[in-house]
Protein backbone atom coordinates (compact mmCIF):
# COMPACT_ATOMS: atom_id res chain seq x y z
CA UNK A 1 0.00 0.00 0.00
CA UNK A 2 1.43 3.59 -1.05
CA UNK A 3 0.53 6.85 0.39
CA UNK A 4 -0.88 9.76 -1.45
CA UNK A 5 -1.18 13.49 -1.40
CA UNK A 6 -4.00 14.40 -2.91
CA UNK A 7 -5.88 17.91 -3.86
CA UNK A 8 -9.63 17.66 -5.00
CA UNK A 9 -12.69 19.41 -5.42
CA UNK A 10 -16.22 17.88 -3.92
CA UNK A 11 -19.60 18.28 -5.90
CA UNK A 12 -20.34 21.36 -5.01
CA UNK A 13 -16.65 23.00 -6.20
CA UNK A 14 -15.12 23.10 -2.72
CA UNK A 15 -11.48 22.40 -2.72
CA UNK A 16 -10.66 19.49 -0.04
CA UNK A 17 -6.67 18.11 0.57
CA UNK A 18 -5.46 15.48 2.80
CA UNK A 19 -3.93 12.18 2.62
CA UNK A 20 -5.11 8.73 1.08
CA UNK A 21 -4.06 5.03 1.38
CA UNK A 22 -4.48 2.92 -2.19
CA UNK A 23 -2.49 -0.18 -3.90
CA UNK A 24 -1.77 2.72 -7.10
CA UNK A 25 -2.41 5.99 -8.62
CA UNK A 26 -5.48 4.35 -10.48
CA UNK A 27 -7.17 2.95 -6.84
CA UNK A 28 -6.48 5.99 -5.35
CA UNK A 29 -8.64 8.12 -8.04
CA UNK A 30 -11.37 5.35 -7.60
CA UNK A 31 -11.70 5.60 -3.79
CA UNK A 32 -11.74 9.25 -4.02
CA UNK A 33 -14.21 9.41 -6.51
CA UNK A 34 -16.56 7.01 -4.55
CA UNK A 35 -16.60 9.93 -2.10
CA UNK A 36 -17.63 12.15 -4.34
CA UNK A 37 -14.13 14.13 -5.07
CA UNK A 38 -12.56 14.79 -8.30
CA UNK A 39 -8.84 14.62 -7.80
CA UNK A 40 -7.20 17.60 -9.25
CA UNK A 41 -3.18 16.22 -7.95
CA UNK A 42 -2.37 13.57 -6.39
CA UNK A 43 1.29 12.52 -5.16
CA UNK A 44 2.38 9.68 -4.09
CA UNK A 45 4.63 10.11 -0.81
CA UNK A 46 5.65 6.91 0.12
CA UNK A 47 4.96 3.36 0.26
CA UNK A 48 3.42 1.70 4.07
CA UNK A 49 6.10 0.13 6.01
CA UNK A 50 4.85 0.44 9.10
CA UNK A 51 1.83 2.02 10.80
CA UNK A 52 2.61 5.13 12.51
CA UNK A 53 0.46 8.28 12.61
CA UNK A 54 1.43 11.86 13.89
CA UNK A 55 -0.75 13.13 16.56
CA UNK A 56 -1.44 16.66 17.74
CA UNK A 57 -0.91 17.04 21.57
CA UNK A 58 0.12 19.57 24.25
CA UNK A 59 3.53 18.70 23.45
CA UNK A 60 3.21 19.44 19.91
CA UNK A 61 3.14 16.62 16.98
CA UNK A 62 4.55 13.59 17.85
CA UNK A 63 4.93 10.37 15.95
CA UNK A 64 3.67 7.00 17.66
CA UNK A 65 3.91 3.88 16.16
CA UNK A 66 0.42 1.81 16.62
CA UNK A 67 0.58 -2.17 15.51
CA UNK A 68 -2.23 -4.18 14.05
CA UNK A 69 -1.78 -5.55 17.60
CA UNK A 70 -2.86 -2.58 19.22
CA UNK A 71 -5.85 -1.51 16.78
CA UNK A 72 -7.34 -5.39 17.30
CA UNK A 73 -7.32 -4.27 21.26
CA UNK A 74 -9.14 -1.02 21.00
CA UNK A 75 -11.18 -2.44 18.62
CA UNK A 76 -12.76 -5.30 20.91
CA UNK A 77 -12.88 -2.89 23.69
CA UNK A 78 -14.99 -0.36 21.53
CA UNK A 79 -17.26 -3.29 20.57
CA UNK A 80 -17.61 -4.30 24.27
CA UNK A 81 -18.58 -0.73 25.07
CA UNK A 82 -20.33 0.02 21.84
CA UNK A 83 -22.64 -2.99 22.76
CA UNK A 84 -23.32 -2.23 25.83
CA UNK A 85 -25.20 1.10 24.73
CA UNK A 86 -22.07 3.91 25.68
CA UNK A 87 -22.03 6.65 23.15
CA UNK A 88 -19.25 6.57 20.96
CA UNK A 89 -17.12 9.80 22.78
CA UNK A 90 -17.95 8.20 25.85
CA UNK A 91 -16.27 4.82 25.15
CA UNK A 92 -12.91 6.47 23.50
CA UNK A 93 -12.40 8.21 26.57
CA UNK A 94 -13.06 5.14 29.11
CA UNK A 95 -10.81 3.43 26.78
CA UNK A 96 -8.32 5.80 26.71
CA UNK A 97 -8.08 5.64 30.57
CA UNK A 98 -7.53 1.82 30.58
CA UNK A 99 -4.30 1.72 28.07
CA UNK A 100 -0.61 1.95 29.36
CA UNK A 101 1.04 2.40 26.09
CA UNK A 102 1.87 5.94 25.08
CA UNK A 103 1.22 6.01 21.52
CA UNK A 104 -2.38 4.02 21.86
CA UNK A 105 -3.06 7.21 24.67
CA UNK A 106 -2.12 10.01 22.29
CA UNK A 107 -4.26 8.34 19.53
CA UNK A 108 -7.30 7.33 21.49
CA UNK A 109 -7.34 11.10 22.77
CA UNK A 110 -6.96 12.55 19.97
CA UNK A 111 -9.77 10.54 18.27
CA UNK A 112 -11.54 12.14 21.39
CA UNK A 113 -11.00 15.36 20.95
CA UNK A 114 -11.99 15.36 17.14
CA UNK A 115 -14.70 13.75 18.12
CA UNK A 116 -15.89 15.95 20.62
CA UNK A 117 -15.53 18.76 18.14
CA UNK A 118 -18.00 17.26 15.86
CA UNK A 119 -16.08 15.09 13.87
CA UNK A 120 -17.59 11.66 13.02
CA UNK A 121 -15.76 8.25 14.38
CA UNK A 122 -14.93 7.86 10.75
CA UNK A 123 -13.62 11.29 9.90
CA UNK A 124 -11.62 11.46 12.36
CA UNK A 125 -9.99 8.10 11.69
CA UNK A 126 -9.21 9.07 8.44
CA UNK A 127 -6.80 11.41 9.82
CA UNK A 128 -4.55 8.58 10.40
CA UNK A 129 -4.44 6.37 6.78
CA UNK A 130 -1.14 4.35 8.34
CA UNK A 131 -3.27 3.26 11.85
CA UNK A 132 -6.78 2.49 9.64
CA UNK A 133 -7.36 0.99 6.94
CA UNK A 134 -9.44 2.00 4.08
CA UNK A 135 -11.78 -1.31 4.94
CA UNK A 136 -11.70 -0.19 8.12
CA UNK A 137 -12.79 3.14 7.99
CA UNK A 138 -15.74 1.94 4.92
CA UNK A 139 -17.22 0.06 7.58
CA UNK A 140 -17.36 2.41 10.26
CA UNK A 141 -18.97 5.06 7.65
CA UNK A 142 -21.53 2.82 6.95
CA UNK A 143 -22.09 1.75 10.60
CA UNK A 144 -22.11 5.20 11.73
CA UNK A 145 -24.90 5.68 8.72
CA UNK A 146 -27.13 3.06 9.18
CA UNK A 147 -27.26 3.13 12.80
CA UNK A 148 -25.75 -0.25 13.59
CA UNK A 149 -22.10 0.78 14.58
CA UNK A 150 -21.88 -1.85 17.56
CA UNK A 151 -22.40 -4.49 14.40
CA UNK A 152 -19.84 -3.17 12.54
CA UNK A 153 -17.61 -2.97 15.33
CA UNK A 154 -18.47 -6.40 15.98
CA UNK A 155 -18.03 -7.68 12.04
CA UNK A 156 -14.43 -5.66 12.28
CA UNK A 157 -12.59 -7.31 15.53
CA UNK A 158 -13.91 -10.83 13.45
CA UNK A 159 -12.01 -10.07 10.60
CA UNK A 160 -8.94 -8.38 12.32
CA UNK A 161 -8.73 -11.27 14.68
CA UNK A 162 -8.71 -13.14 11.76
CA UNK A 163 -5.64 -11.42 9.56
CA UNK A 164 -3.82 -11.61 13.47
CA UNK A 165 -4.37 -15.32 13.14
CA UNK A 166 -3.14 -15.16 9.66
CA UNK A 167 -0.04 -13.30 10.21
CA UNK A 168 0.54 -15.50 13.27
CA UNK A 169 0.41 -18.97 11.38
CA UNK A 170 2.82 -17.01 8.87
CA UNK A 171 5.05 -16.32 10.79
CA UNK A 172 5.69 -19.38 12.97
CA UNK A 173 5.13 -21.44 9.43
CA UNK A 174 8.65 -19.21 8.60
CA UNK A 175 10.29 -19.65 11.66
CA UNK A 176 11.29 -23.09 11.51
CA UNK A 177 12.40 -23.13 8.00
CA UNK A 178 14.95 -19.97 8.47
CA UNK A 179 16.51 -21.59 11.09
CA UNK A 180 17.24 -24.42 9.12
CA UNK A 181 18.44 -22.86 6.22
CA UNK A 182 20.51 -19.91 8.20
CA UNK A 183 22.23 -22.97 10.17
CA UNK A 184 22.89 -24.84 7.12
CA UNK A 185 24.33 -21.72 5.29
CA UNK A 186 26.81 -21.27 8.59
CA UNK A 187 27.43 -24.90 8.30
CA UNK A 188 28.57 -24.97 4.85
CA UNK A 189 30.70 -21.44 5.22
CA UNK A 190 32.19 -22.91 7.63
CA UNK A 191 33.32 -26.52 5.83
CA UNK A 192 34.28 -24.15 2.95
CA UNK A 193 36.27 -21.82 4.42
CA UNK A 194 38.02 -23.27 7.53
CA UNK A 195 37.87 -27.02 7.39
CA UNK A 196 38.48 -28.39 3.85
CA UNK A 197 41.58 -25.92 3.52
CA UNK A 198 42.58 -27.71 6.80
CA UNK A 199 42.51 -31.09 5.35
CA UNK A 200 43.85 -30.47 2.54
CA UNK A 201 47.01 -28.75 4.38
CA UNK A 202 47.46 -32.09 6.58
CA UNK A 203 47.30 -33.94 3.79
CA UNK A 204 50.06 -32.49 2.39
CA UNK A 205 48.47 -33.44 -1.61
CA UNK A 206 49.60 -31.51 -4.56
CA UNK A 207 46.33 -29.03 -5.71
CA UNK A 208 47.08 -30.53 -9.56
CA UNK A 209 46.91 -33.68 -8.87
CA UNK A 210 43.47 -33.36 -6.45
CA UNK A 211 40.21 -34.73 -8.14
CA UNK A 212 37.83 -32.56 -9.79
CA UNK A 213 35.50 -32.30 -7.11
CA UNK A 214 38.25 -31.46 -4.69
CA UNK A 215 39.74 -28.71 -6.96
CA UNK A 216 36.51 -26.64 -7.58
CA UNK A 217 35.81 -26.80 -3.93
CA UNK A 218 39.42 -25.47 -3.06
CA UNK A 219 38.38 -22.55 -5.48
CA UNK A 220 34.99 -21.79 -3.81
CA UNK A 221 37.40 -21.67 -0.66
CA UNK A 222 40.11 -19.70 -2.15
CA UNK A 223 37.18 -17.24 -3.18
CA UNK A 224 34.95 -17.12 -0.24
CA UNK A 225 38.76 -16.17 1.44
CA UNK A 226 39.75 -13.13 -0.38
CA UNK A 227 36.34 -11.91 -2.20
CA UNK A 228 34.09 -13.17 0.98
CA UNK A 229 33.42 -9.93 2.25
CA UNK A 230 32.77 -8.49 -1.03
CA UNK A 231 29.98 -10.95 -2.28
CA UNK A 232 28.38 -10.76 1.62
CA UNK A 233 27.85 -7.06 0.04
CA UNK A 234 26.58 -7.23 -3.32
CA UNK A 235 23.87 -10.01 -1.44
CA UNK A 236 23.02 -7.38 0.78
CA UNK A 237 23.16 -4.76 -2.43
CA UNK A 238 21.16 -7.11 -4.37
CA UNK A 239 18.51 -7.44 -1.59
CA UNK A 240 17.66 -3.90 -1.27
CA UNK A 241 17.72 -2.88 -4.92
CA UNK A 242 15.30 -5.98 -5.32
CA UNK A 243 13.05 -4.34 -1.95
CA UNK A 244 13.00 -1.02 -3.60
CA UNK A 245 11.84 -2.71 -6.98
CA UNK A 246 8.89 -4.36 -5.18
CA UNK A 247 7.54 -1.68 -4.50
CA UNK A 248 7.14 -0.26 -8.10
CA UNK A 249 4.17 -1.38 -9.76
CA UNK A 250 5.98 -3.08 -12.23
CA UNK A 251 8.09 -4.90 -9.83
CA UNK A 252 4.71 -5.51 -7.78
CA UNK A 253 2.61 -6.98 -10.08
CA UNK A 254 5.73 -8.87 -11.45
CA UNK A 255 6.77 -10.52 -8.00
CA UNK A 256 3.25 -10.88 -6.87
CA UNK A 257 2.42 -13.14 -10.16
CA UNK A 258 5.53 -15.31 -9.92
CA UNK A 259 4.70 -16.32 -6.45
CA UNK A 260 1.39 -17.16 -7.31
CA UNK A 261 3.00 -19.60 -9.25
CA UNK A 262 5.04 -21.56 -6.99
CA UNK A 263 4.35 -24.75 -6.57
CA UNK A 264 2.77 -25.20 -3.22
CA UNK A 265 3.12 -21.44 -2.41
CA UNK A 266 0.66 -20.35 -4.97
CA UNK A 267 -1.79 -22.95 -3.38
CA UNK A 268 -1.40 -21.45 -0.11
CA UNK A 269 -1.99 -17.64 -1.31
CA UNK A 270 -4.30 -18.27 -3.39
CA UNK A 271 -6.78 -20.03 -0.54
CA UNK A 272 -5.51 -17.29 1.67
CA UNK A 273 -6.79 -14.83 -0.85
CA UNK A 274 -10.50 -17.06 -1.36
CA UNK A 275 -11.01 -16.75 2.63
CA UNK A 276 -10.26 -12.65 2.80
CA UNK A 277 -12.50 -12.10 -0.09
CA UNK A 278 -15.69 -14.01 1.24
CA UNK A 279 -14.80 -12.90 4.94
CA UNK A 280 -14.43 -9.48 3.91
CA UNK A 281 -16.78 -9.36 1.28
CA UNK A 282 -19.17 -10.46 3.47
CA UNK A 283 -19.00 -8.91 6.43
CA UNK A 284 -19.06 -4.89 4.24
CA UNK A 285 -22.41 -6.14 2.19
CA UNK A 286 -23.79 -7.09 5.88
CA UNK A 287 -22.96 -3.61 6.97
CA UNK A 288 -24.68 -1.54 4.06
CA UNK A 289 -22.07 -1.14 2.01
CA UNK A 290 -22.70 -1.82 -1.76
CA UNK A 291 -21.21 -4.45 -4.42
CA UNK A 292 -18.71 -1.82 -6.40
CA UNK A 293 -18.04 -0.03 -3.41
CA UNK A 294 -16.90 -3.50 -1.65
CA UNK A 295 -15.08 -4.50 -4.39
CA UNK A 296 -12.79 -1.61 -4.20
CA UNK A 297 -11.82 -1.73 -0.75
CA UNK A 298 -11.59 -5.84 -0.72
CA UNK A 299 -8.73 -5.25 -3.60
CA UNK A 300 -6.61 -4.43 -1.36
CA UNK A 301 -7.06 -7.13 1.51
CA UNK A 302 -6.01 -10.10 -0.66
CA UNK A 303 -1.94 -9.26 -0.42
CA UNK A 304 -1.82 -9.74 -4.01
CA UNK A 305 -1.21 -7.18 -6.50
CA UNK A 306 -2.43 -9.38 -9.33
CA UNK A 307 -5.32 -10.86 -7.90
CA UNK A 308 -6.06 -7.26 -6.76
CA UNK A 309 -6.59 -6.19 -11.01
CA UNK A 310 -8.50 -9.02 -11.00
CA UNK A 311 -11.07 -7.73 -8.87
CA UNK A 312 -10.31 -4.14 -10.80
CA UNK A 313 -11.36 -5.77 -13.73
CA UNK A 314 -14.70 -7.56 -12.00
CA UNK A 315 -15.93 -4.23 -10.36
CA UNK A 316 -15.72 -2.76 -14.14
CA UNK A 317 -18.21 -5.64 -15.26
CA UNK A 318 -20.39 -4.69 -12.64
CA UNK A 319 -20.21 -1.46 -13.02
CA UNK A 320 -21.04 -2.28 -16.83
CA UNK A 321 -24.31 -4.46 -15.41
CA UNK A 322 -22.80 -8.10 -15.20
CA UNK A 323 -23.28 -10.02 -12.28
CA UNK A 324 -20.39 -10.56 -9.66
CA UNK A 325 -19.87 -14.30 -10.75
CA UNK A 326 -19.62 -14.53 -13.91
CA UNK A 327 -16.20 -12.13 -14.72
CA UNK A 328 -15.05 -13.75 -11.68
CA UNK A 329 -15.35 -16.83 -12.58
CA UNK A 330 -13.81 -16.05 -16.29
CA UNK A 331 -10.53 -14.55 -14.21
CA UNK A 332 -9.67 -18.28 -13.70
CA UNK A 333 -7.88 -16.86 -10.89
CA UNK A 334 -10.05 -17.68 -7.97
CA UNK A 335 -11.77 -20.94 -6.52
CA UNK A 336 -14.79 -22.06 -8.25
CA UNK A 337 -16.41 -23.06 -5.30
CA UNK A 338 -16.52 -19.44 -4.49
CA UNK A 339 -17.68 -18.69 -7.60
CA UNK A 340 -20.67 -20.73 -7.22
CA UNK A 341 -21.68 -18.83 -4.17
CA UNK A 342 -21.52 -15.48 -5.15
CA UNK A 343 -23.70 -16.66 -8.23
CA UNK A 344 -26.34 -18.51 -5.66
CA UNK A 345 -25.84 -15.19 -3.51
CA UNK A 346 -27.04 -13.28 -6.51
CA UNK A 347 -30.07 -14.92 -7.55
CA UNK A 348 -31.16 -15.38 -3.97
CA UNK A 349 -30.19 -11.86 -2.15
CA UNK A 350 -28.41 -13.72 0.60
CA UNK A 351 -24.66 -12.74 -0.80
CA UNK A 352 -23.51 -11.58 2.92
CA UNK A 353 -25.11 -14.36 4.74
CA UNK A 354 -23.49 -17.02 2.29
CA UNK A 355 -20.01 -15.41 1.78
CA UNK A 356 -20.01 -15.61 5.95
CA UNK A 357 -20.95 -18.88 6.57
CA UNK A 358 -18.23 -19.98 3.27
CA UNK A 359 -15.55 -17.62 4.61
CA UNK A 360 -15.02 -20.48 7.40
CA UNK A 361 -14.72 -23.15 5.21
CA UNK A 362 -12.00 -21.00 3.06
CA UNK A 363 -10.49 -20.16 6.14
CA UNK A 364 -9.82 -24.00 7.23
CA UNK A 365 -9.04 -24.87 3.40
CA UNK A 366 -6.24 -22.10 3.91
CA UNK A 367 -4.75 -23.03 7.60
CA UNK A 368 -4.71 -26.97 6.19
CA UNK A 369 -2.86 -25.86 2.91
CA UNK A 370 -0.14 -23.85 5.70
CA UNK A 371 -0.32 -26.77 7.19
CA UNK A 372 0.76 -28.93 4.52
CA UNK A 373 3.55 -26.51 3.49
CA UNK A 374 4.88 -25.69 6.75
CA UNK A 375 5.38 -29.88 7.19
CA UNK A 376 7.03 -29.87 3.88
CA UNK A 377 9.34 -27.23 3.26
CA UNK A 378 11.48 -28.07 6.33
CA UNK A 379 11.69 -31.47 4.74
CA UNK A 380 13.13 -30.13 1.40
CA UNK A 381 15.04 -28.03 2.89
CA UNK A 382 17.14 -30.55 5.16
CA UNK A 383 17.40 -32.85 1.92
CA UNK A 384 18.95 -30.19 0.08
CA UNK A 385 21.64 -28.74 2.71
CA UNK A 386 22.77 -32.71 3.06
CA UNK A 387 23.18 -33.21 -0.50
CA UNK A 388 25.72 -30.23 -0.86
CA UNK A 389 27.21 -31.35 2.60
CA UNK A 390 27.38 -34.75 1.94
CA UNK A 391 29.19 -33.85 -1.64
CA UNK A 392 31.37 -31.51 0.39
CA UNK A 393 32.63 -34.23 2.78
CA UNK A 394 32.91 -36.73 -0.04
CA UNK A 395 34.81 -34.24 -1.98
CA UNK A 396 37.03 -33.64 1.06
CA UNK A 397 37.62 -37.73 1.23
CA UNK A 398 38.39 -38.35 -2.25
CA UNK A 399 42.17 -37.20 -1.97
CA UNK A 400 42.58 -39.27 1.44
CA UNK A 401 41.13 -42.25 -0.18
CA UNK A 402 43.04 -41.98 -3.94
CA UNK A 403 46.53 -41.56 -0.98
CA UNK A 404 45.30 -44.85 0.85
CA UNK A 405 44.69 -46.40 -2.92
CA UNK A 406 48.31 -45.21 -4.35
CA UNK A 407 50.33 -46.49 -0.91
CA UNK A 408 48.51 -49.48 -1.21
CA UNK A 409 49.76 -50.10 -4.85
Amino acid sequence: MSLFEYKAVDTAGKSLKGVIEASDRKAAIGLLAQKGHFAMELIETQRQVQRTAVVSSADGDVRVRVGSKDVLAVSVQLSTALKAGLPVLEALQIIRDQQSKPAIIALLENLSRQVSAGKSLSEAMEQYPRVYSPLYISMVRVGETGGILDQTFDQLVRLLTREEKIKSNIKNAAAYPIMVLAVGMISVVVMLVWVLPKIIATIGADKASLPGPTKALLGVSDFLAVYGWLLAMAIIGGVYAFNRWKETPPGRVAWDGFKLKIPMVGKVLRTLAVGRFARTLGSLCKCGITILEGLSVVRDTLGNEVLGQQIDKVAAEVKGGRSVAEPLGQSGMFDKLLVQIVALGEQTGRLDELLLQAADTFDDQADSALVRFVSLLPTILILLLATVIGFIIAATLLPILAMDLTSAL
